[in-house]
């Protein structure tokens, strides 16, 4: 025997009133119903239950056109709850059948609604706030849309239901005008507060029915009331698939009936697409999985399971129906009904789906929808989960006429895991997709509780602001975010995001770096759909947002570098010289124009410079060799970038026959240990040519102008912005006589200043120097010029008071601003590159270094100029302090500040050290730094200030 007939109509031998014990012994909200409305059960029985049920439908309707505030609040909720009993009874008893049941329920909630809006429209207009034609039907062609969403909209409302309502309205209507038109959004909205409040309030007679109207278009952006020009651009620009999802449903329950109608028309294209949205099924799927993902959801338990939104529960049905209608709807106009069981039987039909399965989704639904029911009887509360085992356990069976507890649990469990099946069957490419355990719904306009919880304990220690960061991704509040196909991917991600942020040290911290990221997006498909291909390129972006802003502002502003990465073989060693050259060709290849070039250089080496950054970041470069590749990237754009400016300067100025020019790199671009944030310091000379010769062009110049106007177009090339930002910053104070020297220096006037008039500070900057591009000869000619100028025979104390004397004055000039600027601080960088530099000069002049920093200095002094320890030690704290240096200048743009650092940082610092802790950390480095302070002090002297 079916369930829904094991109710045994002898069981009330005296119609409803025999139905008064049942009620006061399985549930205490109908069994308060029966006591305040006996008297109603006297005049009904079974035959005549659906006309006492439509006599108090029709009592909305009666209320009288002068009724008060107060008068209205009370007769609606008098009305409810008589209605509330009167349908219970039905549902119970088997004298009404499910469809009447939420019928009669949704009938509830439509007539409560049409006669608030009357009244308040009514009221509106004796207060001259609006004029109606029709006071006596005040809402026909009002222009006020209210569409009921969800279960309302279906005509599917359950027992102790929410309803779910969007109001929108025309700013001309042809009855109703108001009397300041400007201020008609205002007005309206004030309209929907007070509706809501005036349904769900609870008095003394209870409430009319929770009111919610966050499924509006963007709600914490749109008004309560939306103009309906306003909703359908946001629905054309923005519309999501979940928003199409809950259109399927929407209909117009109260207001002006034919404008909501008008308005469903016009929203048509943007809920039924002409072709097969199979792209949709990805995105219903991640809703799904937000929705859905339920604690404990991992198997089907039966006491406490969500009915509604566990495993096998309703909303999988909906969903399953809901899909297929957006699959196919736009093309078949049949499957575009709104009520769920209506559309199974559509399916079976018209062949989308078995008849069985048809068949078994619609008993499986019916069943589950009265266990809902009764489970809501009880208290009137609004829940889905199964009571625990007790007598609320017991009493849901009994509500529901199961013979037995057992009969109940083991026909609810089965029908739980018939739907599962079938759901599983449509979604079984994304189940695995989250890992995440609890409620992840982003959609509305207040933060979802269960979400909020969820997000507690996934360690978010402000979950509610976390809720609401990620409700405005959903609604494409960024440009990254704008496009429906870039919200289906985040969407699909949410989950996999959340749980990484949550093993950040620092999860809100985390978000928040994710949320400023994409908010500099110009565009989110690509990347989102990158990351959603890749859970290893996830992982990175999240390393990447937790620790490099300055890596993070490079995709923001180019997404397309992240695409280097899919490489299988980018994590395991820096790319060889010939794959950068290959690169740098193949992006100059069909560079048309010299701005073209110049773009294009500043591209490739932004790209190139996020790669080598990421190397570093992620283990798989140390500060070594991130050093080497950034100086080859710099070195390798410079020359092309020099080559396109020689050429324009040609064009117009023609050339030398016989004239050579070379660019010569120092400071860190010359050793080969350029940071992230290096510029670079270079100088110019030129050599082959007369000092009264000119050029050859159409606008001869002489050559000392030719060289200076040829290095100012490089400086441009390589500085000026550019739509792709810039290449480098140039310094080229190390030229000559600095910044009063010409800017381009003769070779020979290069090499008698070196010789005979450079300070020691310059020949310290010279053992780094190095030629970056040229013709051959005259790089031949500066590197043999460096190298005597280097061997020249020095007097070791006056080097030692030199080198002292320069120290002691950026010591003055450029302190250190905190104890991680590691290059400025005493025992820091600056120190151990000085201390190279003495030695250098003072023990190792025969050595042709082609350029040196101080850790290949040390490296070649070995235990003969120090010894064989303070060797090791010395060479050990370049590693550290360069390590973190590198990281610092590849993550942030103003220094460390531990108070600030950012979580991930810490912890990759941490990591690269193999230290515990950021206190450790600073304790090794001031260690270092003592080591490297008492080294200065006793090779070259004391430079305290």
């Amino acid at each position: 025997m079916d369930w829904q007939e094991k109710i045994d109509p002898t069981q009330f031998p005296d119609g409803l009133l025999s139905v008064a014990q049942f009620l006061h012994e399985n549930s205490p909200y109908l069994s308060t119903l029966l006591a305040r409305f006996e008297y109603q059960l006297e005049e009904s029985s079974f035959e005549t239950l659906d006309l006492a049920i439509a006599e108090e439908l029709a009592a909305f309707e009666r209320l009288p056109t002068d009724i008060t505030l107060d008068e209205l609040k009370s007769a609606l909720r008098i009305a409810k709850s008589k209605l509330h009993l009167l349908i219970a009874i039905g549902d119970i008893t088997g004298a009404l059948s499910f469809e009447a049941t939420v019928n009669a329920l949704s009938d509830t909630a439509d007539n409560a609604l049409n006669a608030v809006l009357d009244w308040q429209l009514r009221d509106m207009h004796s207060r001259g706030l609006i004029e109606l034609d029709s006071p006596e039907d005040p809402q026909k062609g009002s222009g006020i849309v209210v569409l009921g969403m969800g279960k309302l909209g279906a005509h599917e409302l359950n027992y102790s239901s929410d309803i779910d309502i969007i109001v929108f309205f025309q700013q001309e209507a042809p009855a109703l005008r108001f009397r300041d038109p400007s201020n008609a959004i205002d007005l309206l909205s004030k309209l929907v507060r007070q509706l809501v409040q005036i349904m769900q309030e609870r008095t003394g007679d209870g409430y009319v029915f929770r009111t919610d109207v966050r499924l509006r278009p963007d709600p914490s952006a749109m008004p309560l009331a939306i103009p309906v020009d306003m909703a359908l651009h946001y629905y054309e620009a923005r519309g999501q698939n979940w928003e199409r999802a809950a259109m399927i449903k929407a209909r117009p329950v109260a207001g002006d009936i034919e404008a909501g109608r008008n308005f469903l028309e016009q929203l048509r294209p943007f809920i039924w697409r002409k072709y097969l949205d199979y792209a949709a099924i990805a995105d219903v799927q991640s809703i799904k999985r937000q929705i859905h993902a339920h604690k404990g959801h991992g198997t089907i338990t039966l006491h406490a399971h969500n009915v509604k939104l566990g495993r096998g529960g309703i909303r999988e049905i909906e969903f399953f129906v809901q899909t297929q209608q957006l699959i196919a709807g736009g093309r078949a106009p049949i499957l575009r009904k709104r009520g769920t069981r209506e559309m199974l039987r559509t399916f079976a039909n018209e062949g989308w789906i078995e008849p069985d399965v048809s068949q078994e989704l619609d008993t499986a639904y019916v069943y589950l929808r009265r266990v809902e029911h009764a489970i809501q009887m009880l208290n009137d509360e609004q829940t889905h989960k199964v009571p625990e085992v007790g007598p609320q356990f017991e009493a849901v069976s009994k509500l529901l006429g199961h013979a037995s507890s057992q009969d109940f649990s083991a026909q609810l469990v089965g029908t739980l895991k018939r739907v599962e099946a079938h759901f599983g069957l449509l979604f079984r490419e994304g189940e695995t997709l989250s890992a995440l355990h609890g409620n992840l719904v982003f959609t509305g306009e207040t933060a979802d509780p269960d979400t909020v919880d969820t997000l507690a304990d996934l360690g978010f220690s402000r979950p509610a602001d976390m809720w609401h960061i990620v409700s405005g991704w959903h609604f494409g509040r960024y440009p990254a975010v704008q496009s429906e196909r870039a919200r289906e991917r985040l969407t699909e991600l949410t989950p996999a995001l959340l749980e990484a942020f949550a093993s950040a040290q620092k999860p809100d911290d985390s978000l928040l770096l994710f949320d400023s990221f994409i908010r500099g997006l110009p565009a989110g498909v690509q990347l989102f759909s990158m990351l959603h291909a890749n859970p290893n390129l996830l992982r990175l972006l999240t390393t990447i947002i937790t620790s490099a802003p300055r890596l993070s502002s490079i995709i923001s502003n180019r997404p397309s570098v992240f695409a280097g990465l899919l490489e299988p073989a980018f994590f395991d060693q820096n790319a060889p010289v010939e794959e950068v050259e290959d690169a740098l060709t193949g992006m100059l290849f069909d560079a048309d124009g010299y701005e073209a070039v110049l773009d294009r250089l500043r591209i490739f080496a932004a790209e190139q410079r996020f790669r080598i950054g990421t190397r570093l970041l992620t283990g798989n470069a140390d500060a070594l060799q991130t050093g080497h590749s950034l100086a080859s990237v710099a070195q390798r754009t410079i020359s092309i970038a020099a080559q396109e400016a020689a050429k324009e300067v040609a064009a117009k100025h023609g050339s030398f026959a016989s004239g050579q020019f070379s660019i010569v790199a120092l400071g860190r671009l010359g050793s080969r240990e350029m940071t992230a944030g290096s510029d670079v310091d270079i100088i110019t000379l030129y050599d082959g040519v007369d000092a009264l010769e000119e050029s050859d062009g159409a606008k001869p110049l002489a050559a000392s102008t030719y060289y200076a106007r040829l290095t100012q177009r490089i400086i441009a090339a390589l500085s000026a912005p550019t739509a792709e930002g810039v290449l480098y910053e140039v310094d080229m104070r190390l030229r000559p006589s600095g910044n009063k020297g010409p800017l381009a220096s003769s070779f020979d006037a290069f090499q008698r200043y070196q010789r005979n008039e450079a300070w020691t500070w310059e020949h310290q900057a010279l053992t780094r120097a190095r030629p970056i591009f040229g013709e051959a000869e005259l790089m031949m000619k500066v590197r043999n010029c460096i190298d005597q100028v280097l061997n020249i025979e020095r007097d070791v104390e006056k080097l030692k008071d030199d080198i002292v004397s320069m120290r002691q004055r950026l010591l003055r000039e450029k302190p250190a601003y905190g104890p991680f600027d590691l290059k400025n601080i005493v025992g820091g960088l600056t120190d151990l590159e000085f201390l190279a530099q003495f030695m250098y000069l003072s023990s190792l002049r025969k050595l042709k270094l082609d350029g040196a920093g101080a850790r290949d200095i040390l490296s070649w002094l070995g235990d003969v100029v120090l010894g064989a320890d303070e060797t090791v030690e010395l060479i050990a704290a370049h590693h550290d302090l360069s390590t973190v240096l590198h990281l610092s200048r590849l993550c942030t743009s103003s220094g460390l500040d531990p108070a600030q650092m950012p979580a991930g940082l810490v912890d990759i610092i941490c990591q690269m050290l193999n230290e515990p802790s950021l206190a450790h950390v600073q304790e090794r480095l001031t260690s270092r730094q003592m080591r490297v302070a008492e080294a200065f002090r006793t090779h070259v002297g004391d430079a305290t200030v």
